[in-house]
C-alpha cells in the first residue's frame, strides 16, 4: 500500500539567522514598475557564476543576488533590481552540501535549501539542531513543530484518478510520448506499484488506463515525486485544459519553471479544489518521514489530501505536481509543496500537451472584451476581495488574470477573486484581463483603487517593509504613520526584522509620535551575537495610537553588517 498521509505544519520559530543583504545605493526606495514581467526579466539573465539567485520582491520586481559591480550592472541592464551578497552560488551550494549531509545522517531536519534573499542555506527542524552548529552564518536554522506528509484523501467527484483499489489521487498534466501515445503526469507516491491498473471511478470501475509500466515510470526517492500513468482504454482522452471546479477551464499553453514570489494555482480534486499563493522557495529537500526528496517547490496555498499529483499553474504554463500539503492551513507559512513539472517530461521523454494549434485555435485571432466595472468587495488587514463583469468573446472567455500594478496577483476561472498575502493599511491598485482558449488577452481593465485595512493580531498594526542597510556608525530611521485612535495598547508589540552579524553593536529605539523615546535594545557587550531574524519587544506606554512612529537603528561598532528588511507596531 502507498503511504500518501496528510501533512500537518505547526507554527515555527527562527533560532538561527538572516544573511545580510547590501541594497546597491544606499537606503533602498519603493522600485518603479518594471515595463515586463518579473518573469520576462528573469529569461533576460542567463545562470551565472556572479549570479546567486533570484526572487520576486512584493513591489512585483525581479531581485536577484550578484556578486560584484559587472554582475550588479548586467542586472539593472535587463530590468531586474541588484542586491549585492556576501556568497557566491558555488559558496551556497558548497554550504548546502555540508547540511545534505548532516540532515540525511541525523533525520531531524523537516526541510533543507538555498533561500536566495537572504542568501543562506536555511534548515527547518522539528528536534535537536547542535549537529548544524561550526557551519557558520551561511547556514540559518528555524525550528517547527511538526513533520511534512505526502497526501492522499477521501473519494470526491470531479477529476480524480484511483491506482487499483486504493484510495484516490488527482490528475496531473497531459502528455505524449514519441510515438503519440497518450499518459498524463501525477506524483510518484502514488503510481509506486508497478504496471498498476488506473481507474477514473471509485470500486476499480471506469479503468483509463495503467500506472507505471513495467515499473519504470514512477520515482518517489531522492530524484523526485514524480510518475506516469498510459492512458490507453478506449473511450478516454487528454486534454490540456485544466478543470477550475465549476468554472471556465484554464488551457495550458505551456511550462515554465517557478521563482521565489511567483504566484501559482493548483487544481486538485479535495477542498478547496483550485486555490492559488506565493512561492516560498524552490529547490529544497523535504523529508516527509518516510522518505526525502530534494528539489521541491513550497508555496503558502493552502491543500488537502486527495490533491496529491494534480497541476500547479502559474497563469496558463505547467510549472507543477502536486506532492505533498497541511491538512490545516496555516498562514504564511508551507501549506503545500510540488514537483516541478519540467523534470518530469524530460525524465521520461514526453511533451506536455498544450493548447498551441488545437481545434480552432489557428483561425481564433479575436481578444476578448475588456472586463467592466472592476470593484473592491471587501477587505481585511492582508487580503482584497474583488469582481467585476464578465467580458465577451467570439468564442468564449476561460480565465481573467489579476495585476497588482504590473504584477501577476492572481489568476481564476469567474469574475472574483480575492488577493492575499498583502500589508496592513497599504494602498493598492489592481486590473483584471481575460483571456480566451487560444491564448487571446483583452485590453486591461479600468484600475480599481483601495486599501488593506489597519492589522487587527491582538492590536493595530503597521508596519515598513523598506530594506535599509544597517552600517558601521550610521543610524537607520525608519518611520510608519498610525491612523489608530485612541490610546495605543500598553504593552505595545515592536517586531524587528533583518540581520546583523553583532547585536551589542547595535541601539535599537522607538520614538513616538510625542517625541518620547523607548530603548528596546541598548549598545554594549563583550561578546558578539548576531540579530536574530525577527525579535519581538513589548514596551509599557500610556502614548495616543496616533502620528508617526519611528524605529531607530544604530550601529556602534566596526567590522559589522546587517539589513532592517522589516519592522511593525501592534498598537
Amino acid at each position: 500500500m502507498k503511504r500518501r498521509r496528510t501533512m500537518v505544519i505547526g507554527g515555527s520559530a527562527v533560532v538561527g539567522l538572516v544573511a545580510g543583504l547590501v541594497a546597491i545605493g544606499g537606503p533602498a526606495t519603493a522600485a518603479q514598475p518594471s515595463p515586463v514581467g518579473p518573469q520576462q526579466v528573469s529569461e533576460r539573465l542567463p545562470k551565472a557564476s556572479d549570479l546567486a539567485g533570484r526572487w520576486i520582491a512584493g513591489d512585483g520586481t525581479l531581485h536577484v543576488a550578484v556578486i560584484g559591480a559587472a554582475a550588479a550592472e548586467r542586472v539593472r541592464r535587463a530590468g531586474g533590481t541588484p542586491q549585492v551578497v556576501a556568497r557566491s552560488q558555488a559558496q551556497l551550494d558548497g554550504l548546502l552540501a555540508k547540511v545534505d549531509k548532516i540532515a540525511r545522517a541525523e533525520r531531524t531536519a523537516q526541510s533543507w535549501g538555498i533561500d536566495p534573499a537572504s542568501n543562506k542555506v536555511v534548515v527547518k527542524v522539528r528536534g535537536a539542531f547542535g549537529a548544524f552548529d561550526g557551519l557558520g552564518d551561511g547556514v540559518q536554522v528555524v525550528r517547527t513543530k511538526t513533520n511534512f506528509r505526502q497526501q492522499a484523501g477521501d473519494v470526491h467527484p470531479g477529476d480524480p484518478w484511483w491506482p487499483g483499489s486504493e484510495s484516490n489521487c488527482s490528475v496531473g498534466f497531459p502528455a505524449t510520448d514519441a510515438q503519440g501515445n497518450k499518459h498524463f503526469l501525477t506524483a510518484g507516491h502514488c503510481t509506486n506499484d508497478a504496471s498498476q491498473a488506473a481507474y477514473g471511478a471509485a470500486s476499480q470501475q471506469n479503468r483509463l488506463g495503467t500506472s507505471n509500466v513495467g515499473g519504470s515510470r514512477s520515482i518517489n526517492a531522492r530524484e523526485g515525486d514524480m510518475g506516469v500513468v498510459a492512458v490507453t482504454e478506449a473511450g478516454w482522452n487528454i486534454s490540456p485544459e485544466v478543470n477550475t471546479w465549476g468554472q471556465p477551464a484554464i488551457t495550458v499553453t505551456g511550462s515554465a519553471e517557478a521563482i521565489v514570489g511567483d504566484t501559482v494555482c493548483h487544481s486538485g480534486n479535495t477542498a478547496p479544489k483550485f486555490e492559488c499563493g506565493k512561492v516560498r522557495a524552490v529547490n529544497q529537500s523535504i523529508d516527509y518521514g518516510s522518505v526525502v526528496i530534494d528539489g521541491l517547490t513550497t508555496t503558502d496555498a493552502c491543500s488537502q489530501g486527495g490533491d496529491s499529483g494534480g497541476a500547479w499553474l502559474r497563469g496558463d504554463k505547467a510549472v507543477g505536481l502536486h506532492s505533498g500539503g497541511n491538512s490545516s492551513c496555516v498562514a504564511n507559512d508551507d501549506n503545500s509543496i510540488f514537483q516541478p513539472v519540467n523534470e518530469a517530461l524530460a525524465k521520461w521523454s514526453l511533451t506536455l500537451l498544450t493548447g498551441d494549434g488545437g481545434p480552432g485555435d489557428p483561425d481564433d485571432t479575436q481578444a476578448p472584451t475588456a472586463p467592466g466595472n472592476v470593484r473592491s468587495t471587501g477587505t481585511t488587514s492582508s487580503s482584497i476581495a474583488l469582481a467585476w463583469d464578465a467580458a465577451s468573446d467570439n468564442v468564449g472567455v476561460t480565465g481573467y488574470d489579476v495585476y497588482s500594478g504590473s504584477t501577476l496577483a492572481t489568476s481564476v476561472a469567474g469574475t472574483s477573486a480575492t488577493v492575499s498575502g498583502l500589508a496592513a493599511d497599504t494602498a493598492y491598485s489592481f486590473t483584471v484581463q481575460a483571456k480566451d482558449a487560444a491564448g487571446n488577452k483583452s485590453p486591461q481593465s479600468a484600475a480599481v483603487a483601495t486599501r488593506t485595512q489597519p492589522g487587527s493580531s491582538g492590536g493595530r498594526t503597521y508596519s515598513n517593509g523598506t530594506d535599509y542597510p544597517i552600517r558601521d556608525f550610521q543610524t537607520v530611521v525608519s518611520a510608519v504613520r498610525s491612523t489608530a485612535t485612541g490610546r495605543a495598547s500598553s504593552p505595545l508589540k515592536v517586531t524587528v526584522e533583518g540581520s546583523h552579524t553583532c547585536l551589542e553593536d547595535l541601539n535599537i529605539s522607538l520614538v513616538s509620535p510625542s517625541g518620547r523615546w523607548y530603548y528596546l535594545q541598548r549598545y554594549g557587550g563583550s561578546t558578539c551575537h548576531p540579530l536574530p531574524a525577527s525579535k519581538t519587544y513589548s514596551v509599557p506606554t500610556t502614548e495616543n495610537a496616533a502620528g508617526t512612529w519611528t524605529l531607530r537603528i544604530g550601529d556602534n561598532g566596526p567590522g559589522d553588517t546587517g539589513t532592517l528588511t522589516n519592522w511593525s507596531i501592534t498598537l
